[in-house]
């Protein structure tokens, strides 16, 4: 069941103009059919660099954060529940000019995710993905802490009818 019914062209266009994205430079330049790949782009502007003139660290956190998650959504469908846990960012170094951040969901982590969440416990997966310079040079390695569960109505549901 795919949660995310919008043509991925329009959540594109729509995430684009959310202004968690549209006030910082970022945009979403790729999202494919399938929702298993996601590219992000920041371009550095006046007002999103910081004091020391590079890219402001919560930007480049910002335009890596909802994506894992979206992608899980979509594929797990509304009898799941997925959310972001935690996070974690390393700066490998100062992010200047176009930075872009490539998200790649693997079909096999899809299906086992669902698998390990189908008796109804919390299933905690690291996702990770680096944010790179025009040069191709890491900037940033972002880590993000996806939680995935089956329903508790769902779980139970499933338990007694026999298919696994």
């Amino acid at each position: 069941m795919r949660l995310l019914k919008v043509q991925p062209g329009t959540l594109r266009r729509f995430m684009n103009l959310w202004p968690p994205f549209a006030f910082t430079g970022i945009r979403i330049i790729h999202l494919d059919p399938e929702y298993f790949n996601v590219t992000v782009r920041l371009r550095e502007h006046w007002w999103n660099r910081n004091v020391a003139g590079v890219h402001f660290g919560g930007s480049l956190f910002a335009m890596t954060d909802p994506f894992w998650m979206m992608m899980l959504l979509h594929h797990l469908g509304r009898d799941h529940v997925v959310w972001d846990k935690a996070a974690e960012i390393d700066f490998v170094k100062p992010g200047r000019g176009e930075l872009t951040a490539r998200f790649t969901l693997d079909p096999a982590d899809v299906g086992r995710l669902r698998k390990l969440a189908a008796g109804g416990d919390k299933v905690l997966e690291w996702f990770s993905v680096e944010v790179r310079d025009g040069s191709s040079e890491v900037v940033a390695r972002v880590r993000k802490q996806v939680y995935v569960r089956l329903k508790r109505d769902r779980a139970v549901a499933t338990e007694g009818n026999g298919n696994e």
